[in-house]
């Protein structure tokens, strides 16, 4: 998916770590004080029974290499040809090592080309680095997110001891998203490494390494475009002064053959309001002029992350929900790299995937989907998402729902405004902006939803018609309904008048939804929804959806006989 972080600056801070490793033993008995004193009671956020098994969608399955001709029901426009690609986990073991983390298996290459009304699909193993160390060696050589790469069995005891205090390899295994730079596809994640592909081969072709052009230690999954092809990203760096998140921008040509992120260039940087535990984000926003960060409260404790190797503990569990703490918006004006004097800050809650952002009467208005509680990540546990019964009821009424919300942020505040004053004029959205005592922003949302997001257990995984309205002011965005751990409907939801439009089918789940746009038409909804939707029950085939992003009814679907688990995110590609 979407929720993975491996900071490279580990490396960095490796030989401290080792070096205060007699302190932090000794300060141990301290550390479970606090964190005894700090525990909270889980919240439940609803209340669901006799969910069905999805394990059969979380797990290993064969790469197909070839293409498979798909046979297709109703009818694909003839106007759509070009490739659907998509990307997750596919191989959760090596072995006899088992990943613990849904994040954690091997990237499996997804393509469905379309062409005429006839529909192709194929699949392949990235060839990452990572994958080829761990085939060869029949075991999990590189730690991941939510698993740690134990020693070499074939080591003496001393050298095992000895190798949890070397430097843990990064890897490349960049199952998350495809990202575009200069007209090039890549593979990414949120570490230091993208891997270029060919997206009609799904080949891997180069490795590419954004800190060797830019003092980054890694950049999002999911990068913005203007429409000139300027990308722009966001990624960390760690260095002599701390913390701090970068804005990067990436020029949309290349000069000379063979350019990868060349002229990539870091425009702005934001210092960390907590240098020893910044904030961990998987998407940023942006309009036209502004690019919008939003630091949470889900927070990466340094130490953590720098020790786990020694601590024998994954990457994972770095990560703590800090609720105490209140959620910033930074706005940073893209053209100029000048960070914006607002402080906007609202209650704690932690957002992946924004919608959409604009500007209106001199504010920035932006919607997210938002969780209260930053503790999703622990829900997607393998062991967990593979339960039955009682146990999965259990794990999904203990989960936090997404829910799509509205922040403005006012962006000309003079000093002499009024404090308790809503400084929004913006009369089609109740929320609003107060200027505090101290200077601070108070920004409240609006609900972009009614009571009827509740039954359909919120919604993520947001698109919108990215060509034509991205940056702007707009209407609909589609997602994926969450009654069960995984998405199991697809949502259409009209943010001005909060109705929604739902596709589902029972005992299937669907993919993240695609909007690709009817060729010539400037209707923010005149295209069709691409999703890829699957079932564990084996006397049922996978398929490719069409629907009308219109009235959301089908159009047609094309069945293929292979088993794919459920991943994250993707793309469409015209032929």
């Amino acid at each position: 998916m979407f929720f993975r972080v491996f900071p490279h600056f580990i490396r960095s801070l490796f030989t401290t770590a080792v070096d205060f490793l007699p302190v932090m033993v000794h300060r141990l008995p301290v550390f479970k004080r606090y964190l005894g004193n700090t525990q909270q009671k889980k919240v439940v956020f609803g209340q669901c029974r006799g969910l069905p098994c999805v394990a059969p969608l979380l797990t290993t399955v064969e790469e197909a290499p070839r293409g498979i001709s798909a046979r297709v029901w109703g009818h694909f426009p003839k106007w759509l040809n070009g490739w659907l690609l998509r990307i997750g986990p596919g191989k959760f073991e090596f072995g006899k090592d088992k990943y613990n983390h849904w994040f954690d298996g091997m990237a499996l290459l997804h393509q469905f080309k379309m062409a005429e009304g006839t529909v192709t699909y194929r699949s392949k193993f990235l060839q990452s680095d990572t994958y080829k160390a761990n085939s060869a060696q029949n075991r999990i050589v590189i730690s991941e997110f939510g698993t740690l790469a134990l020693p070499d069995p074939c080591k003496n005891v001393f050298e095992r001891f000895l190798s949890r205090f070397e430097p843990p390899a990064m890897t490349d295994n960049t199952n998350v998203n495809y990202v575009q730079y200069k007209g090039d596809y890549y593979l990414s994640t949120e570490t230091n490494f993208m891997n270029k592909v060919d997206i009609e081969t799904l080949e891997k072709t180069e490795k590419v390494d954004w800190s060797k052009f830019i003092a980054v230690n890694g950049a999002t999954a999911h990068p913005h475009y203007d429409p000139d092809g300027t990308a722009y990203n966001m990624g960390n760096s760690f260095g002599p002064h701390g913390f701090s998140y970068k804005v990067i921008r990436v020029p949309p040509e290349k000069v000379g053959l063979g350019e990868t992120i060349h002229g990539a260039q870091v425009i702005c940087s934001i210092a960390s309001a907590e240098k020893g535990t910044p904030s961990y984000y998987h998407s940023f926003g942006m309009t036209r002029n502004y690019i919008i960060f939003i630091e949470q409260p889900l927070k990466m404790n340094l130490w953590k992350i720098a020790t786990s190797k020694i601590r024998g503990k994954a990457f994972s569990d770095g990560l703590s929900w800090e609720p105490q703490c209140n959620t910033q918006f930074h706005v940073v004006d893209k053209h100029t790299g000048q960070l914006l004097p607002g402080r906007y800050y609202s209650k704690p809650f932690v957002t992946f995937h924004q919608i959409n952002a604009f500007e209106d009467q001199g504010c920035v208005v932006i919607d997210l989907c938002c969780q209260d509680n930053g503790r999703t990540l622990d829900i997607y546990q393998l062991q967990n998402l593979r339960k039955t019964g009682e146990g999965l009821d259990q794990v999904y009424n203990s989960a936090v729902r997404s829910f799509p919300r509205r922040f403005v942020l006012p962006l000309n505040v003079s000093l002499n405004a009024p404090e308790g004053d809503n400084l929004s004029p913006l009369s089609y959205t109740s929320a609003s902006a107060v200027k505090q005592a101290d200077g601070k922003i108070w920004c409240s949302h609006e609900n972009l939803h009614q009571e009827d997001l509740d039954k359909e257990g919120g919604i993520e995984f947001p698109q919108i018609n990215y060509a034509q309205f991205n940056g702007k002011k707009y209407r609909f965005f589609y997602g994926c309904g969450f009654r069960h751990l995984l998405g199991d409907s697809l949502i259409k939801v009209d943010v001005v008048t909060k109705t929604l439009k739902v596709w589902r089918e029972d005992g299937f789940y669907p993919s993240e939804p695609i909007f690709v746009p009817v060729p010539g038409t400037n209707e923010e909804d005149g295209g069709v929804i691409l999703s890829v939707v699957i079932t564990p029950n084996q006397n049922e085939s996978n398929f490719l959806l069409v629907l009308d992003a219109k009235n959301f009814e089908e159009l047609g679907r094309a069945e293929v006989p292979v088993q794919m688990p459920y991943g994250f995110h993707g793309t469409f590609i015209p032929i």
